[in-house]
């Protein structure tokens, strides 16, 4: 089988403010103002289970990943860079 073509880290963080936006339905300039400590889920009402619901296909579809179960932890959505930390681990 084949190697996945890797994602370079400097295109997974724009990719994923776009996901980030259209999912919750923040601007982009809202989400340009994240920072790695910046928190998620929790902290913002636009950010329910159903938004991780959405968000998980969101990436799959966006960086050709497949997501299984055993890959997600709640500690993974806590915050703008355990979530890019997430995606970097999957692409």
């Amino acid at each position: 089988m084949a190697a996945k073509p890797q994602i370079p880290s400097a295109d997974v963080d724009p990719a994923l403010r776009r996901l980030l936006a259209e999912t919750l339905g923040l601007s982009e300039s809202r989400v340009a103002g994240f920072d790695g400590h910046t928190e998620l889920f929790g902290a913002l009402p636009e950010f329910d289970s159903m938004a991780v619901a959405n968000l998980l296909t969101g990436i799959e579809e966006r960086f050709s990943v497949l997501i299984e179960d055993s890959d997600v932890e709640a500690e993974d959505f806590a915050t703008f860079g355990s979530l890019k930390a997430f995606v970097e681990r999957l692409a």
